[in-house]
């Protein structure tokens, strides 16, 4: 039994001393490292915590637009659920499935379908550089300096089997078996409307938007507008040089389709769009229809279309700056 004991003993001791001479070992590697190399290894260390967690948990993002005022303000930061839908794996080309799919009424973050990528590398670094500081430096710039929308932050307000239709900014909406449009203000979702909308175009300014369309394609098909018309488009250029900047730009095109086909019902093209806009876009399955709550200042599903589920990155979850904005979005 002596012997038994004086084993156990042993063995003990030597993997006590095993363990201590490592730590003896490890502890003058680190005491005889150069203090910047130290410095650069922790810093490395803390840059891929920080990239694992924004990559495929939380992403910090600012706001760069005022189209979701009230709910999201211009510079708030907020932080993104990205486990929700499926993390990128690859940023930008692999994406996996995620636990949930993005509801109506939700905020979400997704990839802008009109950006136009500098190249994967690019994308990458830049990525990386807007991880790690947290959303406050940001390389991708354009020619005057303001950040290329890469990615969009909105709200899901048409799902699988919808129909969307914008008449004079306002939204309808048909879910799938509904045989009529509800309005955006009348359709609830889980007790309350589904968007906090702002509006602040007069309903009256729509004559004014109808007149300035029709100026502007009778000109282009060579057709002499009558002087009120005209008067209206001169008076909106002077306010907007680049009409892509005019409030609820989508109605204004949106007129310009219904004058094209009146003028040239024969034309494919003019016949297409203009059907589009009558019957409303129809929302495959896995698409969603994401639009800004500030409904005359945002660039949304009206323009470029539904999007993909698989392109919608995560759901907007907490506001953390400026600190009186904290807390959860809804």
């Amino acid at each position: 039994m002596t012997e038994y004991f004086d084993k156990i003993q042993r063995t003990t001791e030597y993997f006590l001393t095993k363990r201590k001479i490592r730590r003896y070992n490890k502890y003058k590697k680190h005491k005889n490292k150069n203090p910047v190399l130290d410095w650069v290894e922790a810093f490395l260390w803390a840059a891929m915590v920080v990239l694992i967690i924004n990559q495929y948990l939380f992403q910090a993002y600012q706001i760069p637009t005022g189209s979701m005022i009230n709910t999201l303000l211009v510079r708030d930061r907020i932080f993104v659920n990205k486990m929700i839908y499926g993390p990128e794996l690859i940023p930008g080309a692999l994406k996996i499935q995620g636990f949930f799919r993005p509801q109506r009424g939700e905020v979400i973050i997704f990839e802008s379908p009109t950006y136009l990528s500098r190249g994967p590398l690019f994308d990458i670094t830049q990525r990386v550089v807007y991880m790690l500081t947290l959303s406050l430096i940001d390389i991708d710039k354009d020619p005057d300096g303001n950040p290329r929308a890469h990615f969009l932050i909105k709200r899901a307000i048409g799902v699988g089997g919808d129909r969307i239709k914008a008449v004079n900014g306002n939204l309808f909406i048909r879910p799938a078996g509904v045989g009529h449009w509800i309005a955006e203000k009348d359709f609830q979702q889980k007790g309350r409307a589904i968007a906090p909308v702002r509006r602040f175009i007069n309903p009256n300014d729509y004559v004014f938007y109808m007149k300035a369309a029709t100026a502007m394609v009778y000109t282009q098909h060579n057709i002499m507008p009558s002087a009120s018309d005209m008067e209206a488009l001169n008076r909106l250029n002077s306010f907007y040089p680049d009409l892509r900047t005019l409030p609820d730009s989508a109605t204004f095109n949106e007129y310009r389709l219904k004058i094209e086909y009146s003028i040239q019902p024969h034309n494919q093209w003019s016949r297409k769009n203009y059907r589009k806009h009558e019957a409303g876009w129809f929302i495959p399955k896995g698409w969603i229809f994401a639009v800004g709550d500030n409904r005359d200042n945002s660039k949304d599903s009206r323009e470029f279309g539904p999007v993909r589920e698989n392109r919608v990155l995560g759901k907007a979850m907490i506001k953390y700056w400026p600190l009186g904005r904290i807390g959860v979005i809804r």
